[in-house]
């Protein structure tokens, strides 16, 4: 057998009183894509922070043959390796601040490989990626595969691990709790279970028997979008909401819809068109113009929409008290019961509540739903709210959401999975070059909404 290329033995660390990881064993092989998986808060972040020596262990060993540096590399480099992928168009002088997500994690990766490293650890990198730049990923996987060299993969989507890795181990609560391939029968199955322990019976697929059985549409049009011009070019969006619908967005990425949902948040102004809510129109010059008409933003960019370094109980009530009118004292009893009940609503793990920082991806993207669920609201625009999160908590989001739009929100929800259109929504709008060109039922295929999202027709039976 071959030395491994990373060997890490009874790997320990905390932060105070919080345990992060337990007794870690993990061995990567030459010529071996291995994926590290977990639910959120069992310790995969630690782990990579560790190998790439942002922290110290506190007991353990690890071996590993090369880091990944981060820094120092020439420009010439990057370039190269970004057009070995197709992407020598992408200009390194831009502010990183004007780059898209997608287009800037594709940037990390060029600068990864320009050290060539022996073990190339990728950390959520497809979460952000539409799929044309997820195959980039994955074929550059299998070429470090063919040089003999390794691949460690953290994707919470595991579609992408049964089909690109040859092994995979799980942790939970800070330990590693099972490794096999993950490719083999049942091993969708095998790695949930192994992910949330008991906990695993819980977690059905009732979101889609909601989506299937719900009528959607019977409600007002909350939301009205006529003719949007996200930029100015031809065409425009065109869609609408209605209280008790959840409608799902799916488009490639650089469509449009990171500009659309900053316009119907009130962050930036529309070049034309008209957006109607609850049949006035919306002429927001700043988000709280459109919070006061009850439309409200979740981003999928977490630490954004937090106060990072404030606790959990200040991150939900920020929005409480931006609606007093008078001076006068604050009820904090009735603050207290408003944070109460979105912490316990959506399950938030408050061992680290001093800091919103501190707490797992998953637990952060439930902060910034909880924050609404206590100030309130009528619209809520849910832009790629499970990205990166683990797949207990994105089933914890889907039963949210449908349990929102029951009560009577309109919601519109951009993924960029696919398959979460089946699996919440009511409808689907599909946009390309900046229109809705498709509106098609939750049953449709992914086929059938990607080939929509490239600007193909679609005949859906």
């Amino acid at each position: 057998m071959p030395e491994p290329l990373l060997q890490t033995t009874a790997v320990a660390k905390a932060f105070g009183p919080v345990v992060a990881l337990r007794a870690v064993d993990l061995s990567v092989a030459p010529g071996e894509v291995h994926a590290l998986l977990g639910a959120n808060g069992a310790g995969k972040s630690t782990l990579v922070k560790i190998l790439t020596g942002v922290l110290r262990i506190d007991s353990g060993t690890v071996t590993v043959t090369q880091n990944l540096r981060l820094t120092g590399v020439d420009p010439a480099d990057v370039r190269r390796e970004l057009a070995a992928m197709d992407l020598d168009g992408l200009d390194l002088d831009e502010q990183v601040r004007d780059l898209p997500l997608p287009f800037l994690r594709m940037l990390d990766l060029a600068r990864a490989l320009v050290f060539d490293p022996q073990l190339l650890v990728l950390d959520e990198i497809t979460a952000a990626l539409p799929p044309d730049l997820s195959e980039r990923v994955f074929a550059i996987m299998t070429r470090w595969k063919q040089r003999d060299r390794s691949v460690l993969f953290i994707s919470h989507r595991l579609a992408e691990v049964r089909e690109h890795c040859d092994m995979c181990t799980i942790l939970r609560d800070g330990r590693d709790v099972a490794s096999f391939h993950p490719g083999q029968e049942g091993g969708e199955g095998q790695i949930v279970a192994a992910m949330l322990g008991e906990a695993s019976a819980g977690v059905r697929d009732v979101a889609r028997e909601r989506a299937a059985a719900a009528a959607g549409g019977d409600g007002e049009a909350r939301l009205v979008v006529r003719d949007l011009l996200i930029d100015r070019q031809d065409g425009g969006v065109s869609f609408e909401v209605r209280a008790g619908e959840v409608l799902g967005l799916a488009a490639l990425e650089g469509q449009g819809q990171d500009r659309l949902f900053e316009i119907l948040s009130g962050n930036v102004r529309a070049a034309g068109g008209e957006i109607l809510v609850e049949g006035r129109p919306l002429r927001a010059r700043h988000p709280y113009d459109a919070i006061r008409r009850g439309v409200v933003l979740v981003p999928s960019n977490r630490l954004m929409a937090l106060l990072p370094q404030r606790p959990i109980r200040e991150n939900i009530a920020a929005p409480l008290f931006n609606r007093v009118r008078r001076w006068g004292p604050i009820n904090t009893g009735r603050e207290r019961r408003q944070v109460a009940e979105a912490v316990t609503r959506l399950s938030i793990d408050t061992r680290a509540a001093a800091q919103a920082r501190r707490l797992s991806g998953g637990n952060q993207q439930k902060l910034t739903i909880g924050r609404w669920l206590a100030a309130g609201f009528r619209t809520l625009l849910l832009f790629d709210p499970t990205r990166g999160i683990d797949v207990g908590t994105k089933h914890q989001i889907y039963d949210l959401v449908r349990e929102l739009a029951d009560a009577g929100a309109a919601v519109l929800m951009f993924t960029s999975e696919l398959r979460e259109i089946g699996l919440v929504c009511d409808r689907a709008a599909v946009l390309h070059n900046g229109a809705v060109v498709a509106e098609l039922p939750p049953t449709a295929s992914e086929t059938d909404l990607l080939t929509a999202a490239h600007g193909l027709e679609v005949t859906v039976a």
